[in-house]
């Protein structure tokens, strides 16, 4: 008997493009993109080593093709029928800086490459990891606006890392294994605007009310421990890399039209008084098919989403400014 369900029907054909794809972040992403089935392309594009990073990963025994594009001129043909674009390009942070001393620098370099975006694949899904989020996500949208071109279920801030040490936190304290650890993770990516939801999380979890609060503090500032570490040698490279891979796999397993694929992101959204904000989201064809909102949240949550408000907006407000006063 034919089986009436709905087959998940795997067209591995995606075109990815990797901008900034020589950096710190840029070259273990791309080599965890060329390692992937899910992906039959592969262009990479930074301002300088490019064709070194593409010659290195070309000879990985996989199938993606890999193509290095270096400089300006070669960034529209890097883009030319790309299906998900992933963004990392810009600069890290130091021991003693914010996500928000980034913005003068990593701005300009996000409306260049969005406005690339915007003329040679207005159709690509937009992942953006270049901090700080809660700026470069509004950049990225007015400059698509600003085009005409702009799709808001089409546009994507990865807070996947967050999840993703939150779930292997939450796993240390417990004794669980990690990888069967899922809490979601709301707000933006910076500081107190992370709220993770420790009372959603699956497999049940309680903690007592000072555990819960360290515990919320280190997923919060856990890159700040990673700028510590590095000691002026960067920010979280490997994980991001690892975290930018997971999210851009669910968004390809879903264009191909796997069901039931839930990630985090932060992106145009109805669902609190802020303009963006991340939730859980289904995702489908055309990127967001459904926004699953907030949800239901403890009273300590609550309050941390009421205190996260302001600086969010003051950090999306800046972004929209930005793009507004640009030349």
């Amino acid at each position: 008997l034919r089986s009436r369900s709905k087959k998940y029907v795997v067209s591995h054909n995606a075109k990815v493009a990797v901008l900034g794809a020589s950096g710190g972040i840029g070259q273990p992403l791309s080599l965890l993109l060329k390692n992937s089935p899910l992906v039959s392309e592969l262009s990479l594009y930074d301002i300088a080593h490019t064709p070194g990073v593409a010659a290195d990963l070309s000879h990985i025994e996989t199938r993606a093709t890999v193509t290095g594009y270096m400089g300006a001129d070669q960034l529209g043909a890097a883009l030319k029928g790309c299906e998900v674009v992933v963004i990392p390009a810009g600069v890290p942070r130091k021991p003693g800086m914010t996500r928000d001393d980034l913005f003068n620098t990593n701005a300009t370099i996000v409306a260049t490459l969005a406005d690339a975006c915007a003329r040679h694949c207005p159709q690509a899904m937009i992942c953006i990891i270049s901090n700080p989020v809660n700026s470069t996500i509004p950049i990225t949208s007015e400059v698509m606006k600003k085009h005409g071109v702009y799709n808001p279920n089409r546009v994507f801030g990865v807070t996947t890392l967050d999840i993703v040490r939150a779930n292997t936190f939450v796993a240390e304290l417990k004794g669980l294994d990690p990888a069967r650890v899922n809490v979601p993770v709301v707000g933006g990516h910076a500081g107190k605007t992370i709220i993770p939801l420790i009372s959603r999380c699956t497999p049940k979890v309680e903690f007592p009310a000072d555990q819960l609060s360290a515990l919320t503090g280190r997923i919060q500032e856990a890159g700040t421990e990673v700028v510590k570490a590095k000691a002026g040698a960067g920010s979280a490279t490997l994980s991001m890399a690892y975290a930018g891979a997971r999210f851009t796999f669910s968004l390809l397993d879903a264009m191909n039209g796997k069901e039931g694929v839930v990630e985090c992101a932060f992106v145009r959204s109805e669902e609190t008084e802020c303009k963006y904000f991340s939730t859980p989201l289904l995702l489908g064809k055309n990127g967001i098919e459904k926004n699953l909102g907030l949800g239901k949240l403890s009273a300590f949550e609550e309050k941390l989403v009421a205190e996260a408000m302001d600086e969010l907006k003051g950090s999306i407000k800046k972004g929209e400014d930005f793009v507004t006063n640009m030349k």
